[in-house]
């Protein structure tokens, strides 16, 4: 009975050393994205906005619960739940996340609304019709749509082309624009164009 009871003892006390080694190498840094580089000038009504931040936001958590918060979920973490805020600046989803992962809480898979396959077909259809809308604003949602759709399904052609054909016109999106908002930006496209410009 002794034996037993301190093999259950040695057990907990290496699942507490494993789950602080975890701490350790898990890094989170939240993004910052000031007021938000899309204004009411983008193509899309509010709660359109919102659900794809949600939408967002919520393939984010499931990707970095699966990897087990991997470096490479984490990054791509960052990047969906920047612009997650920046389509909404108060969305619930992506601020709770950003709040728990910058101190080291994993999330847990949850049922999203769509698979990654048929959540990846909705970007790049939308991401397209953004970009025809010519304005600033919708290229540049429609520009991450589609990089995104590649990255969420590699096996969907037509996404993967459209991403390939936008690297290939130098067209591929800077995402610490999106990431590292200066705190002294006004948040639109144009200002934050302008200082990625000024940048040597």
């Amino acid at each position: 009975m002794m034996r037993v009871w301190q093999a259950m003892m040695w057990s907990f006390f290496l699942s507490l050393m494993v789950q602080a080694e975890e701490k350790k190498t898990f890094e989170f840094k939240s993004p910052v994205v000031g007021s938000g580089v899309f204004t009411d000038k983008l193509g899309m009504l509010d709660k359109e906005r919102e659900e794809y931040a949600i939408n967002l936001a919520n393939y984010a958590g499931n990707q970095i619960a699966i990897a087990k918060g991997s470096a490479e979920s984490l990054s791509q973490a960052r990047r969906l739940l920047a612009l997650s805020l920046h389509l909404s600046s108060r969305n619930r989803k992506a601020v709770v996340m950003c709040y728990q992962l910058q101190r080291g809480i994993l999330p847990e898979k949850i049922e999203g609304d769509y698979s990654s396959e048929v959540l990846a077909r909705l970007l790049l259809t939308r991401g397209q019709l953004l970009d025809k809308q010519g304005q600033e604003e919708d290229v540049l949602l429609g520009h991450c749509f589609i990089e995104i759709a590649a990255e969420m399904d590699p096996k969907n052609e037509d996404a993967v082309y459209a991403s390939e054909i936008l690297r290939m016109d130098r067209k591929k999106v800077s995402w610490d624009f999106l990431t590292d908002v200066k705190p002294d930006a006004k948040g639109t496209v144009e200002n934050q164009q302008a200082q990625k410009n000024s940048q040597p």
